[in-house]
């Protein structure tokens, strides 16, 4: 017992009460900041349009102002036969155009220790999300072996079964293999990643629509201040490979005939498709600290909320939006003008866009103009990749905080007339500028607004600043490791290293 325990014993029955109350004070302060501790962003892996197959050639397309869209691919469906401008006549499709990633048929199978009749079975969302785990882990600087039996929690964004159609539900029943149910289920699109890393935590696949991913991050937020996992893996996934979602949404009159989102332009006339895949690789900030991770970023705080009864299933709520955003606010300890920049959903459609800048305005309206918000959306570098939206929103937003640049948001030549911009201290961040100047820490906010209804936002903040290890000096020679599963793939990544350092 301290010297600053008093003796129980020696204590009348008031004074124990007092004590009891004070300690049980002591105890839900505690609770309360476990409640409130902020999340680290300590590892990224993306595969983005534009050949955006890391984070850092994810910063170089966001940095140059470019977008990752064109033709649909031959191996996906047959555009000739299905394109029709007119969006009633039945299975035609309105678009030749989209953001798609290159070669995901590619998969090596062997380096995840799978046969080559299951890794046949595996959707291609499985595979990506296995590289792309992978590859996150590595630059959170965990090699991905150490993690067996970890209280790791694996949370994924997916929403689409593309090859299932292609395949399972063809109608061709001869063709149906063992493997086809477990390759191509949503639950083990997330169950496979613990299976094949050896995580024991929490494992979810999550299907909200557009805002799955950023769903899935707030969730894995929650089991790490919950205690469940002590590292946490969230991330989201969506390839486009057959032709059916995009006939009903040409059907429904979402799509943009050129593929282009033009987010908050006068011109806006629907979502281009795009696909990716995006994994964060998340700890609770006071362990980051502990083991010395590089942070690259904060999650303050995030909320999740529904649209309830609005005007229509599929239409938007700038009232439930709005108060989604201040949950979030809320919940990181933080008001309106504590934050620079909202990454949002941004689906580029005449209903959506004007109610998410109506949501917007109940929240930051009262700011002061002279330190506008700046507004700003990926949708319009790589399209709406619908269950994996969320995610690319926010590994813009933390390379944005991490470079301490606000990227240029594309494809505006006038502002949507429907919003009356001049009255709002808000800007559209159309070309790149510097982070905001102030005497504050960095800060954002990511939206992602579901087309069910359910909605996601996460408050992000710039990493906190740590003392640089001291400098060793220059040498003549600098030593660089490298290991892989076979020869060919080691000579590929000593060729990869080799001509980056050049």
């Amino acid at each position: 017992m301290s010297d600053a325990t008093p003796d129980i014993r020696r204590l009348s029955p008031l004074q124990r009460a007092a004590f009891a109350v004070r300690e049980m004070r002591v105890r839900l302060d505690r609770v309360e900041a476990a409640r409130r501790e902020p999340i680290a962003v300590v590892g990224m892996g993306c595969r983005f349009p534009g050949g955006a197959t890391s984070p850092d050639r994810f910063w170089e397309l966001l940095r140059d102002g470019r977008d990752g869209v064109g033709d649909v691919p031959r191996d996906r469906w047959n555009t000739d036969r299905l394109f029709d401008p007119d969006p009633s006549r039945p299975g035609a499709i309105t678009t030749r155009r989209g953001a798609f990633l290159d070669d995901v048929d590619l998969f090596d199978a062997a380096f995840f220790d799978l046969s080559g009749s299951e890794a046949d079975s595996l959707d291609p969302q499985q595979r990506v999300l296995l590289e792309v785990t992978w590859e996150a882990l590595e630059h959170a600087g965990c090699a991905p072996t150490r993690l067996r039996d970890s209280r790791t929690g694996v949370f994924i964004g997916i929403g689409q079964n593309d090859y299932a159609r292609r395949g399972l539900l063809s109608g061709a029943l001869d063709r149906i293999g063992p493997y086809d149910g477990t390759g191509n289920g949503f639950c083990f699109a997330a169950g496979r990643l613990s299976f094949v890393f050896g995580l024991t935590g929490p494992n979810l696949a999550v299907d909200t629509a557009c805002s799955a991913s950023l769903v899935s991050t707030h969730l894995a937020c929650q089991s790490l201040r919950l205690g469940e996992c002590d590292l946490a893996l969230a991330g989201g996934v969506q390839l486009m490979l057959s032709p059916e979602v995009t006939v009903f949404l040409s059907r429904a009159g979402a799509l943009s005939p050129d593929g282009l989102c033009r987010t908050f332009d006068a011109g806006a006339n629907g979502y281009g498709r795009g696909e990716g895949c995006g994994v964060v690789v998340l700890k609770r900030v006071s362990d980051a600290i502990r083991d010395a991770d590089d942070i690259l970023a904060v999650l303050r705080g995030s909320a999740v909320n529904h649209d309830g009864p609005s005007s229509g299933l599929t239409v938007p709520s700038a009232p439930a939006q709005t108060a989604l955003i201040r949950e979030a606010l809320d919940r990181a300890a933080l008001g309106p003008d504590d934050i620079d920049y909202i990454e949002a959903h941004g689906t580029a459609t005449a209903l959506g866009d004007p109610i998410e800048v109506s949501g917007l305005e109940q929240v930051f309206g009262r700011r002061d103009a002279g330190n506008p918000l700046r507004l700003g959306s990926v949708k319009t570098n790589i399209g709406h990749l619908e269950a994996a939206a969320g995610m690319a929103g926010l590994i813009k937003t933390v390379l944005a905080l991490r470079h301490g640049e606000i990227p240029p948001h594309l494809h505006v030549d006038q502002l949507n007339p429907a919003v009356s911009w001049g009255r709002l201290p808000f800007r559209v961040a159309t070309t790149g500028e510097p982070w905001p100047p102030g005497t504050r820490r960095r800060r954002a906010g990511v939206s992602a607004f579901g087309i069910s209804g359910t909605n996601a936002h996460v408050v992000v903040e710039e990493a906190p600043l740590r003392a640089r290890a001291p400098s060793v000096g220059r040498r003549a020679r600098q030593v660089v490791s490298v290991s892989a599963r076979s020869e060919a793939a080691l000579s590929v990544l000593a060729t990869g290293y080799a001509t980056h350092l050049r």
